[in-house]
């Protein structure tokens, strides 16, 4: 099995195969994984009409395999290569309908668990971008409060102020970084690895000015042809409303081209959980693990 990092060089043909599946969650996004690969030492493997991903150390994990191939034939390839490492093989990012199927597979082989720290928050386009009702006052008050402070404008991300995002990124990390050095320097660099490829992997997103200063961006991909994901959003947690207007901004300019918008999860952080539950999400994308036992 050919398992590499990730390049553009491979984008096509993994993309195709999302394509034919049109995938719920957002381990299945070609530029994300290409931004992360490098902190979670995530390599990736084309093999007979299959993806899959993961990380061949002595705690190997991979996503579930997705494309049209023989998957039994490539699990069993896995569980015999890591039969000899110091811990089983673990799949990651499971729908019910993959767990099913793994289950059917394998009768019984993985032990199959549901991951509420992997659960993908799925919103309606529309309700981010109108905020509408009273379940979202809290949100317009901090929309209003920004709009009547500053002179500001959104526009999307173009090669003109893409330095811009990355002079913020860098601020932001700078400002940031000791409150968890490791997770944020990592979050830095994949960041700056996606605004570095931002056009050849067809990201889209924009910038929030106040007083034509970059003070927020956001961006993400297209996940499947009815859902938009949202990757990165950064602003500055000092300027009141900034993070609020980014977020409806974005989802006011996908508007009419996604019905949904799938912003990831919260990976258990309480604060991460908090901030997305208080969008309401439309429904939440339930995903398990799953452990070979042998």
């Amino acid at each position: 099995m050919d398992f590499h990092y990730p390049s553009l060089n491979d984008r096509q043909r993994i993309e195709e195969i999302f394509n034919g599946c049109q995938p719920f969650c957002c381990e299945y996004c070609f530029g994300n994984i290409m931004m992360w690969s490098e902190f979670y030492n995530n390599k990736i493997c084309l093999k007979d009409g299959l993806f899959v991903s993961g990380d061949f150390t002595d705690e190997p994990y991979f996503c579930y395999p997705i494309g049209e191939g023989d998957k039994k034939a490539l699990i069993e390839e896995l569980i015999e290569a890591t039969k000899n490492h110091s811990e089983p093989l673990r799949f990651y990012g499971l729908t019910e309908k993959e767990r099913d199927e793994l289950n059917s597979l394998f009768g019984g082989r993985f032990e199959i668990r549901e991951e509420r720290d992997r659960f993908d928050y799925l919103y309606r386009t529309e309700d981010l971008a109108l905020l509408a009702g009273r379940k979202y006052h809290g949100k317009r008050n901090h929309i209003s409060f920004f709009e009547n402070s500053f002179n500001w404008n959104f526009e999307p991300i173009t090669r003109g102020n893409i330095k811009d995002c990355i002079l913020l990124n860098e601020h932001w990390y700078s400002l940031n970084r000791h409150k968890n050095p490791e997770e944020i320097a990592g979050e830095y660099t994949a960041v700056q690895n996606g605004l570095k490829n931002y056009f050849d992997l067809d990201f889209e997103g924009g910038i929030l000015t106040v007083e034509n200063e970059i003070v927020a961006f956001s961006f993400g991909e297209k996940l499947n042809d009815r859902t938009f994901c949202t990757h990165i959003e950064k602003a500055y947690s000092d300027i009141r409303g900034a993070y609020q207007m980014i977020n409806r901004e974005l989802a006011k300019s996908l508007l009419g081209k996604y019905e949904f918008i799938n912003r990831e999860e919260d990976t258990g952080s309480e604060g991460l959980r908090s901030a997305k539950l208080s969008y309401h999400p439309y429904r939440l994308v339930v995903k398990y693990s799953a452990v070979f036992k042998g």
